[in-house]
């Protein structure tokens, strides 16, 4: 800022004292502050950089940090700090009433009183982010206030009393409390988080920009991530009407693949589908998995949104008329997808929907068949860049089991050298102890066994199955816990494979294994074989 002096050398006259006296009296009147901002229109750039070099690396706690943060990053860590706090007032009216069950009357006190500061924290903190001023969320304020003081009242006079019966009647008091409580801070925290979530579907509604459209879809897709009932409220606010509405635009291309990503993980609830079905999501999955100019990882994420909602574990498919209108269509786009897939997690994706559909519909076993699926899966299965873990391999085989039923299906899988992948499949083990692996195994195991059991129904398969020693690797599976993981899923399928090549082949079996294995009631030996010790093998 300029000093009095130089001013008065730029004058350069005694003509000019009048208006240097001017001057004066404006800077002593004028706030230091907003002096400083009219200034720093003046600025030069390099002073701008210097300023901005001097800022810390690390973020600031500072309220005013969020001033430097776009609108939907603001948001999303809005939510998370939301999330957080209301996961730490949840885990503490848990613990209140866990402590009341005991009796624990200091506990349940001292408990109180800290949830009491952790919903004024949460209150204050949203006060400090949220835009509108009016919002909803206050009018829980007050009543919500009230309560815990209340709670906290109550459980204080607890702590000084020490008759039972009264200690009885103020325990129903508090339960009733916390009860009401816990009502109030879950309507609060609902709304809350709708509103948030509005911000961020507005923001992928309206924006043109791709980077904010990019950023509010990447907020979107961590909150599905904090589980089922976020997914719910998005899909509520209009988050998957939003999605579908990039997915139409052929401008928005290099977005399709996130927010067909964060589609799939909407749609693991019930609203999402009816969502989907509601503005023809069905026509738009089409569309982009028949389209061979649309980017291969997004054709891979509009498979995985197909493998959500045609999953056997989701109830809510039935209604789903406009898929069995565009099956062929998806049928065919993921066998080619399974056929070129770059990377095993393409192939994973693309697998795991045509797994879910031969489940949903029979008839796409059949149109599978006139698509040459069991060709192109069987020779998958030999190329590790596509199929390289046993997820994948679950997905082929539960393909093969599906198809297995169908008699067509059945030669197929034959003819392309099925019954020597299956096979190698009963002996699938992990790479590295994980649970996840090791029930994928397990999987692989199971199914590749009941493919082998419903393919054996023709007398020339199950003596196919014979002559490339199938049936020594069953037994080994029943007799050898270690070789199955202890699974009885696994034992309770080779059981039954084992019984169904004995009834075509019954010279093929052992008569010490035939009499522990096939002869008994399938129960019997199912006891017989988990009661076995290793060195029975």
């Amino acid at each position: 800022m300029k000093t009095e002096i130089e001013m008065a050398y730029q004058g350069g006259s005694h003509l000019n004292s009048l208006a240097i006296s001017v001057q004066r009296m404006h800077l002593m009147q004028v706030d230091s502050v907003q002096r400083w901002m009219e200034d720093l229109r003046l600025m030069t750039e390099c002073e701008c950089m210097c300023i901005l070099q001097s800022k810390p690396i690390s973020i600031d706690d500072d309220l005013n940090s969020d001033i430097l943060l776009p609108p939907h990053q603001t948001v999303r860590d809005n939510l998370q700090a939301l999330l957080k706090r209301a996961w730490i007032i949840s885990t503490e009216l848990t613990k209140i009433l866990q402590k009341l069950e005991n009796n624990r009357w200091q506990k349940v006190h001292s408990t109180a009183v800290r949830a009491n500061c952790h919903m004024r924290l949460l209150i204050n903190e949203y006060k400090t982010f949220t835009r509108n001023s009016a919002s909803e969320v206050h009018q829980y304020e007050k009543p919500l206030m009230e309560k815990c003081a209340e709670l906290t009242t109550m459980t204080e006079r607890c702590t000084h009393i020490n008759e039972e019966q009264t200690l009885s009647t103020m325990k129903a008091s508090i339960s009733e409390t916390l009860s009401c409580v816990g009502q109030l801070f879950s309507q609060m925290i609902e709304l809350a988080l709708s509103q948030e979530i509005q911000a961020l579907v507005r923001e992928t509604d309206t924006s043109d920009n791709i980077y904010s459209i990019g950023a509010a879809m990447s907020g979107l897709f961590s909150l599905t991530q904090e589980g089922p009932h976020l997914c719910h409220i998005i899909a509520k606010e209009g988050g998957v009407v939003s999605l579908f509405k990039i997915c139409r635009q052929d401008r928005f291309r290099c977005l399709y693949a996130p927010a067909l990503r964060t589609l799939a993980s909407i749609c693991c609830v019930e609203e999402g589908i009816n969502q989907l079905e509601k503005v023809d999501g069905i026509l738009c999955l089409t569309d982009i998995l028949t389209d061979e100019t649309n980017s291969e990882s997004s054709r891979a994420e509009a498979a995985a949104v197909v493998a959500q909602i045609t999953s056997p574990h989701v109830t809510c498919t039935q209604h789903l008329g406009s898929f069995l209108e565009n099956m062929e269509e998806i049928l065919a786009a993921l066998s080619k997808l399974c056929q070129f897939a770059s990377s095993g997690e393409v192939f994973l994706l693309a697998s795991a929907a045509l797994a879910n559909i031969t489940f949903f519909d029979t008839m796409a076993c059949e149109v599978l068949l006139q698509l040459n699926a069991a060709q192109i899966l069987i020779n998958a299965c030999h190329d590790r860049m596509r199929v390289d873990t046993p997820y994948s391999k679950d997905q082929v085989v539960t393909i093969l089991a599906n198809m297995a039923v169908v008699d067509q299906c059945a030669s197929e899988i034959i003819q392309e050298n099925g019954l020597q992948l299956l096979l190698e499949m009963l002996f699938e083990k992990p790479s590295y102890r994980s649970p996840a692996e090791e029930a994928a195994c397990e999987r692989v195991q199971q199914k590749a066994a009941v493919t082998l059991a419903r393919l054996s129904r023709n007398e020339d398969i199950a003596q196919a199955a014979v002559n490339l020693q199938c049936i020594p690797r069953l037994i080994e599976l029943c007799k050898s816990p270690t070789e199955r993981n202890n699974s009885d899923s696994v034992l309770v399928a080779c059981l039954a494979a084992l019984r169904r090549i004995a009834a075509t082949c019954p010279d093929c079996i052992g008569d010490s294994d035939y009499q522990r294995l096939i002869k008994p009631r399938l129960v019997d030996s199912f006891l017989l074989c988990t009661n076995m010790e290793e060195s029975f093998v």
